[in-house]
């Protein structure tokens, strides 16, 4: 790992100096004990006792695609990020030949953040241990809520008492940074039970804080209960209210609200931190449109423009190992990637400096009258050289992004 670099606050700090050479990787472990409702990303139920032979098949893939992308010299990677699934079910022993194949891969001398998705229940002594001699940094717990009967709504099985507990595992093995990943506008919550969410995550002091509205995503039970009338969206007004409510809360707890929906503790200059504090730099990866590389099934990728994603299916990915069949190839023209740059950058509070604008979106570009039109109704701001949106326009954030795509 490098060391710290020095504190640097305010606008213009450029994590990516070149964006096309920033690399990151993204590994999906697909197994989880239970499908949480709400969750659309890619995964199987799976239970290790009973399906070991499955785990071991998964990981010898893994290894297979990850030696894939190390032709000679080991790669230059930034950040390493493990999501799922749920990547702490996966047995010790596997997670031991993953790492040998990583440190085999990958210039850990150039890797400033390495973190993985756990849930609270699989969270051990053992394996914390075992992250943090292999470089893991940042560990990101998935605790939703802290009220059993907002859990429920999601189909979540945890206990909400062991989110500390997973907290004080992996910061007595030596991880640095935890995050918790929080939901809002579930339905039958109300601002009470909000505020006593808040209460309880504020209440453990994690480095970095997700809170995100409930997205009720197609195909999914959540949705399927909804369209039933099993169930009742909060309305928007009301959502809107807890947002904000949400934003206030946490910033008057010291949080930067650095993206949409993300907010990292604020530091001091003195701090042994890098420069972006407690910021999840793995994902400001994402938001400057850098470069990553996905391993797993249904991981994406993106390389200079060029997208693709494996292809979601477990017994695929393992028929086709070391190359699992890809779907959904893209490659962007200059006119889309710019407005997909200036839709990322748009979701980090700081915006996107007007010297970008100017260098990247030509005088006839039909955003320039786009971006005058939304500062009109207040949508957006120029704010220290950062066109940025306004408090009004977070609101209805992706709304306002999408029409500069």
């Amino acid at each position: 790992m490098q060391q710290p670099q020095q504190v640097v606050s305010g606008h213009g700090v450029n994590l990516f100096q070149d964006t096309q050479n920033a690399l990151g990787l993204y590994l999906h472990i697909p197994f989880c004990f239970h499908k949480c409702h709400y969750c659309d990303f890619y995964s199987i139920v799976d239970s290790a006792t009973r399906h070991e032979d499955r785990q071991q098949h998964f990981t010898d893939a893994l290894i297979s695609e990850l030696l894939t992308a190390n032709d000679k010299s080991p790669l230059k990677v930034r950040t390493i990020f493990v999501g799922g699934g749920t990547p702490t079910l996966l047995q010790p022993k596997f997670w031991h030949q993953i790492f040998q194949t990583l440190h085999k891969i990958v210039d850990f001398s150039s890797l400033d953040e390495f973190t993985v998705e756990a849930n609270p229940e699989t969270v051990t002594d053992e394996l914390m241990r075992l992250f943090a001699q292999n470089g893991v940094n940042r560990i990101s717990i998935g605790a939703q809520s802290f009220d059993q009967s907002l859990l429920k709504v999601l189909e979540r099985w945890h206990d909400p008492q062991n989110v500390s507990k997973a907290m004080n595992i992996a910061r007595n093995a030596g991880i640095r940074y935890i995050n918790l990943d929080m939901i809002f506008a579930i339905p039958s919550q109300t601002m009470d039970r909000l505020n006593a969410d808040l209460d309880a995550v504020l209440d453990l002091q994690p480095d970095h804080i997700s809170d995100y509205s409930l997205i009720f995503e197609p195909n999914t039970p959540l949705t399927q209960k909804r369209n039933m009338g099993l169930i009742q969206p909060i309305k928007e007004d009301i959502e809107r209210d807890m947002f904000e409510h949400v934003i206030t809360r946490l910033s008057q707890a010291g949080y930067d609200h650095y993206e949409i929906s993300n907010w990292a503790k604020k530091t001091q200059a003195n701090q042994d931190l890098p420069v972006w504090g407690n910021r999840c730099l793995h994902n400001l990866l994402y938001w400057h449109n850098a470069n990553w590389l996905g391993f797993g099934p249904s991981a994406a990728s993106h390389m200079n423009g060029h997208r693709w994603k494996n292809l979601p299916h477990l017994g695929k990915y393992i028929e086709g190992s070391p190359i699992p069949p890809t779907i959904d190839h893209e490659y962007l023209k200059q006119h889309d990637r710019i407005g997909e740059q200036l839709m990322m950058l748009l979701r980090l509070r700081e915006g996107v400096s007007t010297a970008w604008i100017k260098k990247h979106i030509p005088d006839s570009d039909v955003r320039h009258q786009t971006i005058k039109e939304l500062r009109d109704i207040n949508m957006l701001e120029i704010r220290d050289n950062y066109l940025r949106l306004t408090d009004q326009g977070l609101f209805v954030g992706d709304a306002v992004i999408a029409r500069l795509l």
